[in-house]
């Protein structure tokens, strides 16, 4: 979880020296599992929202450069007061699990947010 300027939701963070070349993701909502993180997923979770947030898909094959952010989901203009309910749904109710490999292969590396 992440709150930048005005942007807020979940980032992606590759803090190793290397790239890591992302081989699954799964997201659990509310303790469900719902998919991976692709277009259905975040489509699923976004539709019942009162704003639409901004996306970015990490399909298997996907290499995040070492010193990289993403920003999986947010909202752009975020106001504390007004979008109380986003910050709920990225802190609480929303894990997206990263499963990642080096360019050697074979380590099966996951990367699961902090329980706030």
């Amino acid at each position: 979880m992440a709150y930048d300027d005005h942007r807020a939701g979940l980032r992606v963070v590759n803090a190793g020296l290397g790239p890591a070349i992302v081989t699954s993701t799964t997201v659990l909502l509310d303790g469900e599992r719902v998919g991976q993180w692709d277009l259905d997923t975040r489509n699923r979770i976004s539709d019942p929202l009162p704003v639409r947030p901004k996306a970015y898909t990490l399909r298997p094959g996907a290499v995040v450069l070492a010193g990289q952010s993403i920003f999986l989901f947010h909202l752009e203009h975020f106001q504390e007061n007004e979008h109380r309910w986003f910050w709920e749904l990225v802190t609480r109710r929303m894990i997206v699990e990263v499963s990642y490999e080096s360019l050697y292969g074979g380590e099966s590396f996951k990367a699961v947010p902090p329980v706030t």
